[in-house]
Order: structure tokens, then C-alpha cells, then sequence
């Protein structure tokens, strides 16, 4: 098993997360071009979403299939070719030649973009000691964050000076020489044993999954909290992009800086679960992302941008405490459980969208802040008795 600080922990871990930035970066290079995707190709706010959300409900799904198929073939050889294939898709995108063909590929790449996600923190389950585990999960969640933000500011940068095209053309070049990286940096499994697959016993293991309480108030816990979290996001640009703001595709990109709040809280995550529990670390982030909620609702954009990277950083603790619980608690099939909470992850951020567009229409954004905070208090409660019910000997879990 791979210690915490060793060499071969800092660069399996530097592969990972260069795995993780590389798929952030594929799903949300399109984000700040939805004010003018919107208006390019005359669609509702609902519709331009779909942008977003049938490539994270096609994630979702992958991961059903991702996670099982890794528990029988390894783990390595599908984050690789996956990776590989969502930039190539990527180039694709720069040459589609409708809103219709768009729709397609993104759903298609949203379905690749799973193989690292599905099976990236099974991997470390399977290399990494506990607490070599734990450390490394904060730093990977922490790349996550950063592929969110430079797939935004490159999409928005490239999308105001040269069209959505060359944004999705330099998001695929830059993701294939990542994968060359990727590929060498990855160090060979050792701590993996295969199971033969068989469709009924991987149904099987989805099922005990589902019916742990454990981990099932995890998996609602992060596919809740990403609903909001991920979707405020889109009706912020809309927001943010009519008057009195009136920013422009560059700008909106810029606006997800604000995620290096949630690098922070994902690094942090770490330290902070050596003195909580891992319940009171997902009660706290939860607790911090409602405050930031609040501090959006101001008119003024600094307080905006503030409040952003608030909700951030309480998301992104809450992110890490439950993905990892996930891994440190499944008894059995520890790939398909870890894929189990990513298809209720960003099954959320798939579906928020028909949540939140009744409250953007009656409300406005306060609307948006309304409906978030509803579905923020029930992950509060998911935690609160997560915390409650700590199986024995997790006391320091």
C-alpha cells in the first residue's frame, strides 16, 4: 500500500488530479457561453441548459457502467482511453454544425468524461493506506475545482474572441498533451484484485449499496448539495449578464474563480477531519455554503463574487467528507460504490435545472436563493444524522 508523503503518493496523486482537471475542464468549458448560446440560437433558459445537463446526466449514467466494468477489468486502462476520447470529442464540438449535432456530442462526451471520475478514488481504495487515502481525496476533489475554473475562463475567453469553436478547439488540445502526461505519470495498480463481472452480481452490489443507510445519506447528501451548488452557477451568468451587470462571455468565464474557494475547502478537508468527524465536516460546509447563499443576494458584484466563493468552499468541504465516506465505509465492490455516488452527484447537477427554473421565474435570483436554501436544509438533516448514526469505530471517521 502507497504511504501518505511518499513518492510514489505524490505522483500517483499528481496523475489523478491532472486526470480530474483534465475532465472539469471537458464538462464546463460551455458554462459562460449559455447567455450567448441562449441568444444565438433563440432557446429559453431551459433549453440552452441542456448543454450543460444532458452531459452531466450522460456522466451519470457512465458511471453505472464505468464503475461495475473496473471491479473486472482494472481501473488504469479506463481512465486512459477515456480520457483520451473527451478530448477528441472536444475537437469534435468545434466542428458541429448545429445546436442539434452540439446537443449530441456533448452527450457523448458527458458519457467518456466518466471513466476517471467512476473509478479514480476506487483506484486510490485500492493503493493508498487510510490516511494516505484521505489526503489524496482532498487534493483530487481540490483539481476538480480548478478544472471548473479553467474550463470556464478558457471557453469564455476563447468564446468572446473567437466563437464557441475555438473554445472546444483549445479545450481539446489542451486535454490531449494532459493525457500524454497522464499516461506516464500513472503508476501501475498493485493493490488491485479482479472480480470476474457478471451483470447479476453487479446489479447485486448496487443494490447492497442502496440499501446501506450509510451510504445511501451520502450519495443523497452529495447529488443534493451539487443540484444547487452547480446550477447556481448557470442562473448566476444569466443574472450577471443583464443589466445593471451586462458582462460579456470573458468576464462570466472570470466569475468562476470564485471556485478556488473550493480548492481551498477541498485541501483543507483533510486537516479539518483530523479534529471533526467526517458528519460534522459535511454539517459545517453545508452550514457555510447556506451563508454564502445569502451574501449573493446582494446587489453589489464584489458581495456577489464573495458569496460565490463562500458557497464554494462549505460545498466543496461537504464534497470531499462525503466522497470519501463513501470510499472508507462500502464493505464490498468499493468501484461500484464510489461510481454510485458520482451517478447520484451529477444526477443532481443534471436535474437542477427543472428545480431551480420555477424559482428563477417567479423570483429572480432570490427565487434561485429561496429554492436552494429548501433543498440545502434537507442535506443539513442528511448530515445532522449521518453525525448521529456514526457506525462503531468511526469516531474520528
Amino acid at each position: 500500500m502507497i504511504r501518505i508523503r511518499s513518492a510514489a503518493w505524490w505522483r500517483a496523486t499528481l496523475a489523478l488530479s491532472l486526470g480530474s482537471l483534465l475532465v472539469f475542464i471537458n464538462l464546463y468549458a460551455p458554462q459562460p457561453l449559455l447567455p450567448d448560446l441562449r441568444e444565438a440560437y433563440g432557446v429559453s433558459t431551459l433549453v440552452v441548459g441542456l448543454v450543460m445537463s444532458l452531459a452531466t446526466l450522460a456522466l451519470a449514467a457512465s458511471l453505472l457502467v464505468f464503475g461495475p466494468l473496473s471491479d473486472a477489468i482494472g481501473r488504469a486502462g479506463i481512465m486512459r482511453l477515456s480520457l483520451l476520447a473527451a478530448g477528441l470529442l472536444s475537437l469534435a464540438l468545434a466542428l458541429a454544425p448545429n445546436f442539434e449535432t452540439l446537443l449530441a456530442l456533448r452527450t457523448l462526451q458527458g458519457f467518456v468524461l466518466g471513466g476517471l471520475p467512476a473509478v479514480a478514488i476506487a483506484w486510490m481504495g485500492d493503493e493508498f493506506e487510510p490516511d494516505a487515502m484521505l489526503a489524496a481525496v482532498g487534493l483530487y476533489i481540490g483539481a476538480n475545482t480548478l478544472g471548473g475554473i479553467s474550463g470556464r475562463v478558457v471557453g469564455g475567453g476563447m468564446g468572446e474572441l473567437g466563437g464557441s469553436a475555438s473554445g472546444f478547439l483549445a479545450v481539446g488540445l489542451i486535454t490531449l498533451a494532459g493525457v500524454v502526461l497522464f499516461w506516464k505519470l500513472l503508476p501501475p495498480s498493485r493493490g488491485f484484485t479482479p472480480r470476474r463481472f457478471e451483470l447479476a452480481g453487479a446489479v447485486a452490489d448496487l443494490g447492497a449499496h442502496l440499501r446501506n443507510p450509510t451510504l445511501l445519506s451520502a450519495y443523497l447528501l452529495g447529488g443534493l448539495n451539487f443540484l444547487i451548488f452547480i446550477n447556481q452557477y448557470s442562473y448566476i451568468t444569466f443574472r450577471l449578464a443583464a443589466p445593471p451587470f451586462d458582462l460579456g462571455a470573458t468576464l462570466l468565464g472570470l466569475i468562476f474563480l470564485t471556485y478556488l474557494g473550493g480548492t481551498l475547502g477541498s485541501s483543507l478537508s483533510g486537516r479539518l477531519v483530523r479534529h471533526l468527524s467526517q458528519p460534522a465536516c459535511m454539517m459545517m460546509g453545508i452550514a457555510i455554503f447556506m451563508a454564502g447563499t445569502l451574501v449573493t443576494l446582494s446587489d453589489s458584484l464584489p458581495l456577489i463574487l464573495v458569496g460565490l466563493t463562500i458557497n464554494a468552499f462549505g460545498f466543496f468541504v461537504a464534497h470531499s467528507m462525503a466522497s470519501s465516506w463513501v470510499g472508507r465505509h462500502a464493505r464490498q465492490a468499493r468501484g461500484s460504490a464510489s461510481a454510485l455516488y458520482l451517478v447520484f452527484y451529477y444526477t443532481g447537477a443534471s436535474l437542477g435545472v427543472f428545480w431551480l427554473e420555477p424559482f428563477w421565474h417567479l423570483g429572480g435570483w432570490r427565487g434561485v436563493a429561496l429554492g436552494s436554501w429548501l433543498v440545502l436544509g434537507v442535506t443539513l438533516s442528511i448530515a445532522i444524522w449521518l453525525w448521529r448514526r456514526r457506525p462503531e469505530g468511526a469516531a474520528a471517521s
